[in-house]
Parts: C-alpha cells; structure tokens; sequence
C-alpha cells in the first residue's frame, strides 16, 4: 500500500508542476532573454518580443494541460489501490511516460504560434 502512495504522489509532480510553472511562465516571464531559465529555443530567443509571447503562450498552455492531465491522473490510480507493487508500478511508469511525451509536445503549438505571428527574423507580421 506504501508503494501506491508513492507512486500516486510521483504521477501528481509533472501535473501539478505544469500548473505551476505554467502559471508562472504565463504571468511573471523571465525580464531578460538567458539561457538558463525560460521556453528557450531558437524562434523564442531572437527577440523580447518572442520571448515575453513565448512564456505567455507556452505558461497558458501547460496551466491548461496541467489541470487536463491532473484529474485523469487522478482516477487511473483509484483502481490499483489493492494491486500488486508490479502493477502499480507498471500503471504508474506508463502514466508518467504519457505525462512526459505531453509535456514535451507542448513544444510543438507554442512553435506553429510563434511562426504564425512572427517572421523568421523575430518582427511582429
């Protein structure tokens, strides 16, 4: 039952992590363009402009997903409640998985968004 515990709270980090981050990517961004903290890609860094655009959009989105990704996230643990510790391993390895490929993806709108309104040299089209 221990391991149940543990694993539910582990599949509760990326989740609630995106909510939070999310939260703050969207309403309190990185003032400067850095390489350590921030939604860092090319597209993102060639100016302030597609920085701030980026950390709204991308902070937007994982606030969305997070709370999306929370409640399923929730529920696939209810039934394995009494399962072996190699079941609930396995639910709960895959989950994290799916919850990873998701936060990844993310990458992929917030990318089209930028292209959309911006061009290849940063400037607002």
């Amino acid at each position: 039952m221990w391991f149940w515990w543990f694993m539910f709270v582990c599949d509760l980090l990326i989740p609630v992590l995106m909510i939070g981050v999310g939260r703050m990517m969207w309403k309190h961004s990185p003032e400067n363009i850095n390489g350590i903290i921030g939604y860092r890609t090319k597209m993102s860094m060639r100016n302030l402009d597609t920085w701030k655009f980026a950390h709204d959009y991308c902070g937007r989105l994982w606030w969305k997903i997070g709370w999306v990704m929370l409640v399923p996230s929730v529920i696939v643990h209810f039934p394995f409640y009494s399962s072996t510790e190699n079941e609930v391993g396995i639910v709960g390895g895959i989950l994290c998985t799916v919850q990873c490929v998701v936060l990844i993806a993310s990458i992929l709108p917030t990318e089209w968004a930028l292209k959309r309104n911006f061009t290849s040299e940063g400037m607002r089209k």
